[in-house]
């Protein structure tokens, strides 16, 4: 049952981390195209 638990919660971990990664990605990626664009 612990074992069970402590897979659950770093699943839930891991899936927030991705999240988390994705979302900084965008904002970055978005930065970078206004700079772009300023630049043209």
């Amino acid at each position: 049952m612990k074992i069970m638990t402590l897979f659950a919660l770093c699943a839930g971990l891991t899936l927030a981390a991705c999240n988390t990664v994705a979302g900084v990605g965008e904002d970055v990626q978005s930065a970078g195209e206004t700079v772009e664009d300023a630049a043209e």
